[in-house]
């Protein structure tokens, strides 16, 4: 790979963790040799932020490891410079109340990207909704994911139908697509991105977060779209890329996002789509050679 310019534009995998949230494995240049042979540019690693009094420790690094963490990014970084970027990005969770600690956390170090997250699956977050029935609770969710979006906090909102997975077997979409349908209109009006998350192929409701539906309802409105496949072992770095790239391009988006010193750029996705096409066959031409 020739040595990327200073300014360039470049496609990374926006989503991926270490073994520092406790359910991932791998270490982080794992992570870069795998981004590399999938014709990555660059990635970002976006572990699971620590949270105050003990919010749902068991999926996250605690805070006292936030500078291990940083460090463990840097070291990546530093062994790969020149052959694929690596950014210091963070998953951090949203909960009505903890806006603060959020936004102390994220200026703790300069991060290139956050994502927000509603993770409807935490003991806390059952605790505050889930006394109510199977719609109360989804509804809990699609209400917390725009208001997410409107603190400001977050340049990017990761998989936004997640609660699919909560009684998959009732799920249906068009009983949702209403509150859903709401819920983008306020997040539209906030500018921040959303996810389009291929790990949803490997969860119990298998499909893409979001799927196609909601994906064209956010496409319909505007709202930046951002693909990361949410890895937590390093074979699944760039996993599915090329299929979310031509949902998205269905969808009826042109362009991609990326985050970069927590600015949004854009690329085509057709150049995009080359690239990885590219270096897919070119892997192939490889192995079959061997």
């Amino acid at each position: 790979m020739t040595e990327m310019m200073k300014d360039e534009v470049i496609y990374v995998d926006s989503h991926m963790h270490t073994t520092l949230c406790k359910h991932a494995f791998g270490e982080p240049e794992e992570y870069a040799e795998m981004a590399l042979q999938r014709g990555l540019k660059g990635m970002i690693i976006t572990c699971h932020g620590p949270m105050p009094d003990g919010f749902w420790p068991q999926v996250r690094m605690d805070l006292g490891q936030f500078e291990e963490y940083v460090v463990l990014v840097e070291r990546c970084r530093k062994v790969y410079e020149g052959r694929l970027e690596v950014r210091l990005g963070l998953e951090s969770d949203y909960f009505p109340g903890m806006e603060e600690w959020a936004e102390k956390l994220h200026a703790m170090v300069p991060l290139h990207y956050v994502l927000g997250s509603v993770h409807w699956q935490g003991s806390e977050y059952r605790d505050r909704y889930g006394d109510t029935d199977e719609k109360g609770f989804r509804v809990s969710y699609f209400e917390n994911l725009a208001a997410s979006a409107e603190t400001g906090l977050f340049d990017c909102l990761s998989h936004p139908d997640l609660i699919k997975n909560f009684m998959p077997g009732l799920w249906r979409f068009e009983d949702w697509e209403e509150t859903i349908a709401a819920s983008l209109d306020r997040i539209a009006k906030t500018g921040v991105a959303m996810e389009l998350n291929t790990s949803g192929l490997n969860k119990v409701f298998k499909e893409m977060n979001p799927g196609p539906q909601m994906l064209a309802m956010m496409a319909q409105r505007g709202i930046p779209l951002v693909i990361g496949s949410d890895s937590h072992v390093p074979h699944r770095v760039g996993d599915r890329h090329l299929e979310a790239l031509e949902m998205a391009q269905q969808a009826g988006w042109k362009t991609i996002s990326v985050f970069k010193d927590r600015k949004r750029q854009e690329l085509p996705i057709v150049e995009v789509r080359s690239q990885l096409v590219a270096a897919q066959k070119q892997a192939q031409e490889v192995a079959e050679s061997r």
